[in-house]
């Protein structure tokens, strides 16, 4: 560009070596953008999901650069005069020259369709400086032979940065401007006004479940806990099924309508249960057809081919199982994230939490346990999805007279309770009232049993006994136990029971 200033060396990067100045750079397409973004109004919006302002290499082109975003978010119009009172006193922008400096910016600017073009070069100079920063980074620690830190972390903690980098044009995530969350804020409760469902989380296809929580929320950490046998991993394998069988990407309609996404895509880490275990029962619930059947050999040719059917429609559901037994945190990590690299992940599941090795051995089963749960509330968070992690209730639960699992109950740490956004618990009162038959011969106690068995039978209860954004309480659902499925009952129950804050 003409008649600008250059840089000055000094605010270019805090060396003045010869690498620095060597560092992948381009003043002019910096100067150039902002130059465009200070003469009209609208290019902001055409390059604001592509760059931010620490993209820039010259810091005094970030500050500008803050400063019209934060005009642009208010709906506010950015111009040299505009911004003038906001730069007075930045000695950067006064050694270029002031407000004359943003004028001459301005003046100069040509080209203003290519604003997209300019902001995607900057973005990609400033990874590639990134991507060099993090090799020097990951050469030094290897040299560094620290016993305290594995291999295997160094490797995690660099797929990490690179994924990072890719997703956000950043390796390691900073401060964010209170605004950034305010829209993030905003932009959940406009899902809830919009949606039919008027949910704003992502449905778990169980109405009365949906009601209590809101859905499944980005960055939520929910354990799904219960005894042996009450039905922890059908209730995951139904909500993975109706969440990928639901998937429709984001898009625009037949009639130019813009259609808002659904569904998801779905990782499930099956550390129990082999990857065809889990597609016998996902065919029992789709096909209606009792595995038990399959497995006793009762099946007919009517049924094997409704099985088949229902196989055929399944089998392009964006749903994808990891079955390697004993994964560590670290490696359950390294995979989620190349998952969503590759193929897109807004959900995850992992069954069961204690099975998940933590990274080093630890003296106390409680330490490792914590270690854990920590990993999967940073996938969370760091993928911004929900995951939903599986986990055993001690034997408290089986020696005390009332059945229904409390917090306590939660098996080998408390940091599970801790790390948690949300804690719920399958029981199932049919199970344990069947253990509890009186004999045939006492026709009193066989009424008293049978009216119970009347009441809990083909029923389950979903105790939300935390929620760290919403209401607790317990949500009653049909359970059919011979194709390990989940459904609502009727109105009158399907909403639950709530105990609100």
């Amino acid at each position: 560009m003409e008649n600008v200033t250059p840089i000055r060396q000094a605010d270019a990067a805090p060396s003045k070596t010869s690498e620095q100045a060597s560092r992948p750079q381009n003043i002019e397409a910096e100067q150039a953008l902002l130059g465009i973004l200070l003469v009209d109004p609208t290019a902001f919006g055409k390059i604001s999901e592509i760059i931010k302002a620490t993209h820039f290499f010259d810091p005094v082109h970030g500050y500008v650069f803050n400063l019209i975003a934060q005009k642009a978010n208010s709906d506010r119009i950015a111009t040299p005069i505009t911004l003038a009172p906001a730069i007075q006193d930045h000695p950067g922008i006064a050694e270029l020259g002031g407000k004359e400096y943003l004028v001459r910016l301005a003046n100069a600017a040509i080209s203003i369709h290519a604003c997209q073009d300019y902001a995607e070069q900057i973005r990609d100079l400033s990874m590639r400086r990134e991507l060099m920063d993090l090799g020097h980074q990951v050469v030094q620690e290897s040299r560094t032979v620290d016993p305290s830190r594995s291999t295997v972390d160094l490797i995690a903690e660099t797929e990490r940065k690179l994924y990072d980098l890719g997703e956000n044009g950043k390796m390691d995530s900073e401060f964010a401007e209170f605004v950034t969350a305010l829209h993030g804020a905003v932009s959940i409760a406009k899902r809830a006004a919009t949606s039919k469902r008027k949910i704003a989380g992502q449905s778990t296809g169980l109405g009365g479940l949906d009601r209590m929580t809101g859905g499944l929320h980005e960055s939520d950490l929910i354990i799904l806990a219960g005894r042996p046998a009450m039905g922890k991993t059908a209730l995951a394998t139904n909500i993975a099924f109706h969440i990928a069988s639901t998937f429709r990407k984001a898009g625009t309609g037949p009639d130019g309508t813009l259609l808002a996404q659904l569904g998801g895509i779905v990782g499930f880490f099956s550390l129990e249960m082999s990857s065809t275990q889990l597609a016998q029962r996902l065919l029992s619930e789709s096909s209606g057809i009792s595995s038990i059947k399959i497995r006793n050999n009762e099946i007919d040719g009517h049924d094997f081919d409704k099985y088949c059917q229902a196989a055929r429609a399944l089998s392009h559901i964006p749903l994808y199982i990891d079955d390697t037994p004993a994964l560590t945190i670290a490696q359950i990590g390294s995979r989620a994230r190349r998952q969503k690299r590759k193929l897109g992940l807004d959900v995850l599941i992992v069954d069961y939490l204690q099975l998940i090795r933590p990274r080093t051995q630890h003296n106390n089963r409680v330490n490792e346990v914590a270690e854990v749960t920590q990993g999967l509330k940073a996938i969370a968070k760091e993928l911004n999805i929900p995951v939903i992690a599986i986990s055993q209730l001690s034997r408290n639960v089986d020696w005390r007279d009332d059945k229904r699992p409390v917090l306590s109950d939660l098996r080998d740490s408390g940091s599970i309770e801790q790390d948690a956004d949300i804690v719920m618990f399958v029981f199932r009162e049919e199970y344990y009232l069947l253990k509890k038959k009186p004999d045939e011969s006492d026709e009193k106690e066989i009424q008293k049993w049978q009216s119970k068995m009347d009441k809990a039978a083909g029923t389950a209860e979903i105790i939300i006994d935390k929620h760290r954004n919403g209401a607790t309480g317990s949500v009653h659902l049909a359970f059919h136990d011979e194709i390990t499925k989940f459904s609502d009952l009727n109105d009158s129950h399907a909403g639950g029971s709530v105990n609100r804050y």
